[in-house]
């Protein structure tokens, strides 16, 4: 049992929690709920003891193992399957044991140590690591690659896998799946419906809040507000509630009115003053109901552009992919046509590398076809976001002067009124966005998208780092927005509630897909036990061959770092190129802060500035494209081998 009594938490001068209670019983389910910055985060790390309470007691069950989902990933040296057999510390404890007994000829402590190793299931240990990383995601070929070797997103489902392999009591997920693409959410879901520990589960994602939690704890006004059932029940009772309370909100102001219209009658009477005093002091006394409302900061709606083509989008026998530095050519897409019509909602389904973000970049511009043509309607205008969207932001910049940017003739009034549906309001209007959360970056990039009309919307994973009211926001939005959508999520829930049609990307096609996203889990459990039995088939044939001859592997192991080296080398490069060239677009920024920059006798010198802004902008575009390419390139070859 998890027991929380009239805890209160202070962080930067404000509350968090306020005398809150809260007992979580062991082998519930919990989803943790509640508003970005509420103190979900800060109340695991009161479980986890990294933060102690200003008042209250945190009771923890005695003697029990507490697994979390780590945000960083601290070793990268190892490679993907031992970082997450490292998960299963009491193993690797064994293991040190064992290799102790053997150095010093220990057959008793040796033997000891086996049988603890046995119990520990140790023989079965790189089989049920194995499965963790396949199930989130990651190919048996990629199992060995070092932990350095993989981008930010695949770290963090490390860091998910560590976690589920640690044999655990209480389980402490934090958005486990906002780096996860819809198969292995799918995946992990039915993981820890199996789990048989304590889970708390900070989530976003309704439809797997659904699917796993008994219990809701919502996190609101400082309180802790438990709820039995999963999120959808949670919904109800919340409703219910917010019903309730608008009632006795009502009928509190109609018999406050009463009272007070006394007061006003007769204070002033002598011979009514003590029963108008007598009611005065009832009126200042009487609890002060709230009127029910759904208390979402967030309202807006995507107004489509003034003119719009029948045909927005075309693919006529395009081959997609990239061209690597050695100029050969990575196919994803064999050839194919594909279009989008105006007012078309797709969703598009596959598994994760299959294509669908080439797809993505290839309809946009971002990435050239390999061959065929790309062809746009005259009146195309496309808003599109993707996580690359978050890091192009200006993080010397406030979101008034991204708008203002983007529409130099704007008020600023107007400006404010509409960042203040996203939830940008006072002074978080004027905060520079270097100080910004992700969900933060998220609606800001959302903002901009919707400021400029688009016919056409090309999402990349929207909602990653949203919480759960400007999802729903989200939601409610696109559902009547009137143009053209391409959507690829792993919320399902938004999924549902916006798309009309799926197409599938899968084995170097694009088909369109005859079911729902029920249909399509079991397309994907069939071909899943498909690739499991191949590999089988595969290990069995290794397993007949010669053992490995250690000393060649370390030989070819150090050989393929010593390929791998230029190429990290060109990676590194234009990384710092990017980082230069972002840093003089900063700099630019903070220039046309200066309002003296605009006046007529200082013409020239803006002219100047602007074409600073063009060349600069021109060398970041040129150098994200050559590290793509680079990238693509070291992956491609830490694959071959």
């Amino acid at each position: 049992m998890i027991q929380l009594s009239q805890v209160s938490l202070q962080r930067h001068n404000q509350f968090l929690l306020d005398k809150a209670d809260l007992t979580v019983f062991e082998g519930q389910k919990v989803g943790l709920i509640g508003a970005n910055g509420a103190g979900k985060s800060s109340l695991f790390a009161l479980i986890k003891g990294d933060l102690q309470t200003d008042t209250g007691s945190v009771v923890l069950p005695g003697q029990k193992r507490i697994a979390f989902m780590a945000q960083e990933v601290t070793d990268t040296e190892r490679t993907a399957l031992d970082y997450c057999l490292d998960g299963d510390d009491w193993l690797r404890q064994i293991e040190a044991h064992i290799h102790i007994a053997e150095q010093s000829n220990d057959a008793s402590a040796h033997a000891h140590w086996l049988g603890e190793f046995e119990a520990a299931q140790g023989y079965s240990a790189k089989a049920r690591a194995e499965t963790l990383l396949q199930g989130l995601g990651f190919k048996m070929s990629e199992m060995q690659q070092q932990v350095t070797d993989f981008s930010g997103g695949w770290r963090i489902r490390l860091n998910l896998a560590k976690a589920l392999m640690c044999p655990s009591d209480v389980l402490l997920l934090d958005e486990p799946t906002n780096h996860l693409d819809l198969d292995a959410v799918v995946w992990l879901e039915s993981w820890l419906r199996q789990y048989s520990g304590t889970l708390i589960l900070i989530s976003h994602d309704r439809d797997f809040l659904d699917a796993i939690t008994s219990h809701i704890v919502h996190l609101h006004q400082k309180k802790l507000v438990l709820y039995k059932g999963n999120y959808s029940s949670y919904e109800r009772q919340r409703t219910e509630q917010l019903a309730q309370q608008q009632a006795t909100y009502e009928r509190q102001q109609v018999r406050k009115a009463h009272l007070q219209s006394y007061v006003d009658r007769f204070r002033y009477k002598a011979t009514k003053a003590k029963q108008a005093q007598s009611r005065l002091k009832m009126l200042e006394k009487m609890e002060v109901i709230g009127p029910a409302h759904v208390d979402s900061q967030f309202e807006f709606s995507i107004p489509v552009a003034e003119k719009t083509s029948a045909q927005l989008l075309t693919l006529s026998d395009a081959t997609l992919g990239y061209t690597s530095s050695s100029k050969e050519n990575k196919v994803q897409i064999d050839t194919t046509n594909f279009s989008i019509r105006d007012g078309q909602r797709i969703g598009l389904l596959g598994p994760n590398g299959a294509g669908k973000s080439t797809l993505i970049k290839s309809l946009v511009g971002e990435i050239a076809l390999l061959s065929g043509n790309r062809m746009t309607g005259e009146n195309l205008q496309i808003g599109y976001f993707s996580q690359h969207q978050l890091s192009a932001l200006d993080l010397e910049a406030t979101p008034i002067l991204h708008i203002q940017r983007l529409t130099p003739t704007a008020l600023e009034r107007d400006i404010r009124n509409y960042l203040g549906g996203f939830g940008f309001r006072g002074d978080d209007a004027t905060r520079l966005v270097q100080g910004f959360s992700g969900g933060e970056k998220a609606r800001l990039a959302l903002a901009l998208i919707v400021w400029v009309r688009p016919n056409l919307l090309i999402l990349d994973e929207p909602t990653n780092h949203l919480d759960l009211e400007m999802r729903q926001a989200l939601t409610e939005a696109l559902q009547a927005f009137e143009g053209a959508i391409l959507l690829v999520s792993h919320d399902r829930h938004l999924l549902n509630s916006t798309v009309e049609e799926f197409f599938l990307v899968a084995d170097h096609q694009i088909v369109e897909f005859d079911g729902d996203l029920a249909a399509y889990y079991q397309w994907l459990q069939q071909r899943q036990q498909t690739v499991k039995n191949m590999e089988r088939q595969s290990d069995k044939k290794e397993g007949s061959s010669e053992k490995v001859d250690k000393k060649e592997d370390r030989r070819k192991a150090a050989e393929l770092r010593k390929q791998l080296s230029p190429l990290k080398k060109q990676v590194e490069q234009h990384e710092k190129a990017m980082a230069l060239a972002q840093t003089k677009l900063t700099e630019i920024s903070a220039k046309m802060l200066d309002a003296t920059l605009y006046e007529a006798e200082n013409k020239d010198q803006l002219q100047q500035v602007l074409t600073e802004e063009a060349k600069w902008k021109k060398t970041l575009a040129d150098s994200e494209e050559a590290w793509f390419i680079a990238q693509e390139a070291l992956e491609e070859a830490q694959n071959s081998h």
